[in-house]
């Protein structure tokens, strides 16, 4: 991606050297990290996390290097340009975007959905709006998933954006809501829905940000498939234990996220991103 001379937002919190425990949120992240771990522990992810959660992370002072400076200056650029591109999207609907904070940590931090650890990946925070990012993990997906690439990392950050475009737009509160009242089963299944809608509104991000500024470039689109390829669950889960379980899947197999991703990013078009009302098989 060409950013050079692009503005940084200034909705971003530096909590760098922060402490924290339990693991709440949506995130990306979630998924990736859940699925290493299970490939060791052998269990269900969402145990996993729970684990983690409770054992809490401490941390140290820290001292960013210069790599995570640079890392920490292209996540405010990414930043900038959803606001820019949301604004626009909500002006067309006769609504006003309200961009969310980044708040940036290094291992553990609080949140307004309890105390998070990097273990978690970049998630999203409805109660307080918040997009909490640890930049180690953009060092860790080349290396865990073979998913690298500036446009990928600036998906995972859209993506996270796409929760907070959900719960403006009232489509999150209402999925969690109804997530409350039913089983494990049609639970996941909403999961799914929300997440490919995440997916969907970054590919919608990246459209009008490569119309908006031409930052696109030869191999851009690919990184950013690549890593939604590489962060399905049906990927994960066979990587992990040699199988995949569709009932319990809650991010959608790597064709759905390939799939909404590229439907947002070739159309642009907002009406074209409903997982909700559809048959779930048809996803």
């Amino acid at each position: 991606m060409d950013l050079s001379g692009r503005r940084k937002s200034t909705n971003v919190e530096d909590r760098r050297s922060g402490k924290g425990g339990k693991i709440a949120g949506v995130g990306i992240g979630g998924a990736i990290i859940a699925a290493l771990i299970a490939i060791f522990m052998g269990g269900d992810p969402s145990e996993v996390i729970q684990q983690l959660g409770t054992q809490g992370v401490q941390t140290t002072e820290y001292t960013p290097t210069e790599q995570e400076e640079q890392l920490k200056d292209f996540a405010e650029k990414i930043l900038a340009s959803t606001e820019d591109v949301w604004s626009a999207q909500f002006k067309k609907m006769g609504k006003t975007y309200t961009p969310p904070t980044m708040v940036l940590f290094h291992g553990s931090v609080q949140s307004g959905c309890g105390s998070a650890s990097s273990a978690m990946g970049p998630f999203y925070c409805s109660a307080d709006k918040c997009v909490y990012l640890d930049l180690d993990f953009f060092n860790e997906m080349p290396k865990s998933l073979g998913a690298g690439g500036d446009f990928a990392y600036a998906y995972v950050i859209a993506h996270e954006v796409g929760h907070h475009v959900e719960n403006l737009l009232g489509i999150l509160g209402d999925a969690h809501s109804k997530m409350a009242r039913v089983g494990e089963t049609e639970k996941n299944q909403i999961s799914v829905r929300i997440e490919l809608l995440a997916d969907f509104y970054a590919g919608v991000w990246g459209y009008y940000e490569n119309k908006m500024f031409g930052s696109l470039e030869d191999g851009d689109l690919e990184e950013a498939i690549n890593a939604a390829q590489k962060i399905g669950d049906d990927y994960l889960q066979k990587n992990a234990r040699g199988y995949a379980s569709p009932e319990s899947f809650t991010h959608g197999t790597s064709a759905q996220r390939v799939k909404w991703l590229k439907k947002g990013l070739t159309t642009g078009d907002m009406s074209k991103g409903d997982t909700f009302s559809q048959n779930y098989n048809s996803l």
